[in-house]
């Protein structure tokens, strides 16, 4: 097959950073409106909850509907983009009310089924069995997006949010347009199977695909709770901290650890890449309240090993679903399995909410720790699997 010309993955990398910069906005700028705005105190989970249920419908949605396979896959994601954009950008115009706050996060998750899922969908129809190291490339890209609020925000002072906003909504428009005329649909297009509910429950018979997915939820388990409590934690070891740029420069450590997984997926294979980033954030999560006591240097070294660790092994438990799935439900086992692993991320987030009410703040990120331990486990297991 011909390859695909240099500047397709660059720019699909692009427009990928720049959609899913909508993810965590509203966390970004939850500190300043949760002072002005006199939000409760489990705003935080409440906000990235929100995003994650409006995300969840939005895959089961778009896999029911099958839109990104019934029409042109860049079409769905810039409209997807711009519809997004907009939704985000109507925080605006609130009134500061947290209910309204709620629904446009919930309902900018929607969108980014339309970004995410279908961005790396165009990706594969680019590059078809060569994708290898691009998915490191793709999934580290979610992770600079998701970061890129939280930078907004501290060159912002952290004082006034909305530039976050209307800089995130450019971002969005910005990188659906890059798809629309620069990308297109690839010319490995074809049309899926789609999602079934009739044979949902059978892609788990498989057990190969069964361990690669519960090794995905251990993980989901404490990516975005990580994710959506680094201000809280950073903020509590010391206010000095400027946390906007912190959670950013931590976060941001994710991406390499995407895109270096990648490479070593190459000679290791997926399954022992995927372990022993597993393994190192599961073993922060156990010594996390001994970091409270190290001096800031080491303390933040800490917490950017452990942010290049807890989403390094993404791509790979991606690539190992893709693999593992039954060939004729493939469509099925990775809808079914993204929309658990997300699901799963909701009471994670909410768990953490409810101990920070009488456990302290030191001791929270540790209890995370049930998650690696869940996906070790399994994706151990399929280390005698070819």
């Amino acid at each position: 097959m011909k390859q695909p010309p240099a500047y397709i993955l660059p720019i699909i990398v692009l427009a990928q950073f720049a959609g899913t910069s909508l993810w965590f906005a509203g966390n970004a700028i939850l500190p300043q409106i949760q002072e002005s705005w006199g939000l409760p105190p489990n705003s935080i989970a409440l906000v990235t909850s929100s995003v994650m249920l409006g995300f969840i419908s939005g895959t089961l949605l778009f896999a029911l509907s099958s839109l990104a396979d019934r029409f042109s896959a860049s079409k769905v994601f810039f409209i997807c983009a711009l519809l997004g954009a907009a939704l985000n950008g109507a925080v605006l115009f609130t009134g500061q009310s947290f209910e309204l706050l709620l629904l446009f996060r919930f309902l900018t998750g929607i969108t980014l089924a339309g970004i995410y899922p279908v961005g790396m969908k165009i990706a594969s129809d680019w590059f078809e069995g060569r994708l290898g190291k691009a998915l490191g490339y793709l999934v580290g890209a979610l992770v600079m997006g998701s970061a890129f609020p939280h930078l907004l925000n501290h060159l912002g002072g952290g004082y006034d949010w909305q530039p976050v906003m209307i800089g995130t909504s450019t971002l969005a428009v910005f990188g659906g347009t890059l798809i629309f005329f620069f990308v297109g649909d690839g010319p490995s297009r074809v049309k899926s199977n789609g999602f079934s509910m009739k044979q949902a429950l059978h892609v788990f018979k498989k057990k190969e695909f069964r361990h690669a997915a519960f090794g995905y939820f251990g993980h989901m388990w404490e990516l975005y709770t990580f994710w959506a409590f680094l201000p809280l934690v950073l903020g509590h070891y010391s206010e000095a901290l400027p946390s906007s740029l912190w959670t950013f420069v931590v976060m941001a450590m994710g991406a390499i650890g995407c895109v270096t997984g990648g490479y070593w997926s190459v000679k290791k294979g997926s399954a022992r890449v995927a372990y022993a980033f597993l393994m190192t954030s599961g073993a922060l999560c156990l010594i996390s309240p001994l970091l409270f006591s190290l001096p800031q240097w080491l303390y933040l070294i800490a917490l950017c090993l452990w942010g290049y660790a807890v989403i390094g092994d993404s791509a790979q438990f991606s690539a190992l679903n893709a693999q593992k799935a039954p060939t004729e439900l493939k469509g099925t086992a990775l809808t079914l399995a993204v929309s658990i692993g997300f699901f799963l991320t909701i009471p994670s987030i909410q768990m953490l909410q409810f101990l920070s009410t009488f456990l302290p703040v030191e001791w929270l990120l540790f209890t995370l720790f049930i998650g690696p331990l869940f996906g070790l486990i399994y994706t151990r297991r399929l280390f005698k699997t070819p």
